[in-house]
């Protein structure tokens, strides 16, 4: 099985409380900019936007 380059693992922050989520791939060759959308964070609990971790 042959290893694809283009995707790597971020890490995702909620933009609240700061709390780091979880882990995720994206495709740098799809999605170049930060990825942004809404996850439930635990911590807030209740939907919240998360970013990329820098």
């Amino acid at each position: 099985m042959a290893k694809n380059e283009n995707r790597n693992y971020v890490t995702l922050r909620c933009t609240v409380c700061g709390e780091e989520l979880r882990c995720t791939s994206k495709n740098k060759r799809n999605t170049p900019d930060r990825l942004e959308m809404k996850k439930y964070c635990k911590n807030c609990r209740k939907h919240q936007v998360v970013k990329e971790k820098k």
